[in-house]
């Protein structure tokens, strides 16, 4: 991998880092280099480094690709305002293997870092006695979990992927190495987790760690995501529902003295500010202050001079200084903000009428490109938005409504073809129940963000086929999801399921004003999901075989 020389100078020179308060924790700043010799001698040396996992996977080459890799390909993203050549590229579906988004460096970076960790803390444990057992194994459990969510990223994207546990500590190392096919790849997280889960730190104790830090339920909605790729639903089920139960605790907890609120089925921040009819409510708290009681696991840029910043969100999405990013929602998304029928299914509406997060995510347009306004207004009231005036939006990655949705289309897909075939059969009504508990879910996402339409704006008997519930849920994560990094894996999640490309397609290809058909017969192909190799990175690793669909007869290299 062209990871070498990351790879080589951080384990040589590892950064130390200040931890002065707990904020400062999560957004360090480097002080100097350490020699390897002089490192790795007590409890604080293994923390500074779990740190410096973070700080890595807090960069703007990371966040972008989350950004760049789960969204720009879907038919959630246009052209916005000058957009540069290579995103432009990607959603022109012209993608090269010398695109710089093709390029992976920087997960392996963070992927390192965490191996790292789990080399060198088991020997620090031996020589400090303040690093107990159960310390050591929360902390490796913390660095499996990033490590795996970094792998995560990479298999979604370009598929089969190098994998490596270990980290670069040897000259004599080879730093070439076969790409795991996704289905075994996904075996091995599912298994490196499900082995530590048990092991990770449930609650901080602080609101910023609790979100910002690799927890226990995050974990679980890693493994619950790991599991529905796998279509393992079962155990996907299993793990959303660890994850409900625990928000659902935390909510009793801070709600103990409202015994009218500490029954809450599905604890969702509401979208009106209680006692009133303002909406804004669960945007400002998820998305404008961050940290909220429904995020998992989010990434946390503490708002302080010189600390990292997210400057994904601003040059993208855009912010007080550019209300235009470089990238846009399609009119048919947009276009039902000011107008058309509550009737979002059925015609191409993505939102109802009423739907508040159509005025939370999208701006008015003004020349034809509906701006994203998502994360990047601070504040929402009603009609109305307030552009962030710095760079410090949290990305989240995993939150609770995602998680109530995952296991919605579990329980969907638990049902199978006979079933649906054979009305009057015990796996019928089996069938009836799981549509009907999938509904639930839906609707109670769908409702907090409707509270004008009342709870029958939804209706089960549009609803009672797997086929038809599927799509329900698929729009319903286009979108609560939308511009989250999201919609394109959902996409590709899909297609895997059902073996075929072409609903993907009839899905994007709206979003295209030319070259159609072109796209199209490009698209159908299975290969076509995922991204290429890039081309450096295939010059200094023989092992990788460049993606079928990739290869012309004008390509430089095609190994």
């Amino acid at each position: 991998m062209k990871t070498k020389n990351i790879i080589r100078n951080f384990s040589l020179g590892l950064l130390l880092f200040t931890l002065s308060s707990c904020g400062d924790w999560l957004e360090i700043t480097p002080l100097n280099d350490i020699v390897l010799e002089n490192f790795w001698t007590d409890k604080t040396d293994v923390e500074n480094v779990v740190a410096s996992c973070y700080t890595a996977l807090l960069g703007s080459d990371v966040v972008s690709r989350m950004l760049i890799w789960g969204e720009l390909r879907s038919d959630n993203m246009v052209q916005g305002q000058g957009i540069p050549d290579a995103e432009n590229e990607i959603l022109r579906a012209n993608i090269l293997p010398t695109n710089p988004y093709t390029g992976w460096t920087c997960f392996y970076n963070v992927i390192n870092r965490c191996n790292t960790v789990l080399y060198y803390a088991p020997m620090v444990a031996q020589k400090d006695p303040n690093f107990n057992e159960s310390s050591l194994k929360a902390i490796e459990a913390e660095a499996k979990a990033l490590r795996a969510l970094c792998y995560f990223y990479l298999m979604r994207t370009f598929r089969d992927v190098p994998y490596a546990s270990e980290p670069s500590v040897d000259d004599n190392q080879r730093y070439d190495m076969a790409p795991t096919p996704f289905d075994e790849l996904l075996q091995i997280l599912i298994q490196d987790l499900e082995g530590c889960k048990d092991y990770a730190i449930k609650a901080y104790g602080n609101k910023a760690y609790n979100t910002g830090r690799i927890t226990r339920d995050a974990i679980h909605a890693l493994l619950a995501d790991l599991y529905l790729w796998d279509q393992d639903y079962d155990n996907c089920i299993r793990y959303c529902d660890l994850v409900i139960q625990s928000k659902r605790e935390q909510y009793n907890e801070l709600n103990k003295d409202k015994e009218e609120l500490a029954s809450n089925e599905y604890p969702l921040i509401e979208a009106e500010t209680p006692g009133s009819s303002v909406t804004g409510n669960s945007y400002n708290q998820v998305f404008g202050t961050g940290n909220s009681t429904e995020s998992i696991f989010e990434l946390y840029f503490l708002e302080s001079p010189g600390r990292l910043t997210n400057t994904t969100v601003s040059r993208y999405y855009g912010s007080v200084n550019a209300q235009r990013g470089y990238l846009g929602a399609p009119d048919f998304i947009g276009r039902d903000r000011n107008g058309g029928s509550n009737v979002f299914l059925y015609g191409n509406e993505v939102f109802a009428k009423k739907d508040v997060r159509s005025r939370e995510y999208i701006g008015r347009s003004s020349g034809g490109v509906f701006p994203i306004t998502k994360y990047a207004y601070r504040s929402v009231s009603n009609e109305n938005g307030v552009y962030r005036s710095t760079d410090f939006a949290n990305w989240i990655i995993y939150r609770l409504s995602d998680v109530m949705l995952m296991k919605a289309e579990a329980l969907t897909n638990m049902i199978s073809e006979t079933a649906e075939e054979d009305t009057a059969s015990s796996e019928a009504a089996q069938a009836k129940i799981l549509l009907s508990q999938s509904f639930e879910l839906v609707r109670a996402v769908y409702n907090r963000s409707n509270p004008e339409a009342g709870r029958d704006s939804l209706n089960f008997t549009n609803y009672s086929s797997k086929d038809n519930m599927n799509a329900l849920i698929l729009a319903e994560r286009q979108r609560e999801l939308m511009f989250e990094g999201k919609r394109w894996f959902d996409l590709v999640r899909m297609a895997r399921r059902e073996g075929n490309n072409t609903k993907l397609v009839d899905m994007v290809i709206s979003k295209y004003t030319e070259n159609q058909s072109t796209i199209r017969t490009k698209m159908m192909s299975v290969d076509a999901l995922y991204f290429p190799y890039n081309e450096e990175e295939l010059k200094v690793n023989s092992y990788l075989k460049q993606n079928p669909v990739y290869i012309t007869e004008t390509s430089s290299i095609t190994r």
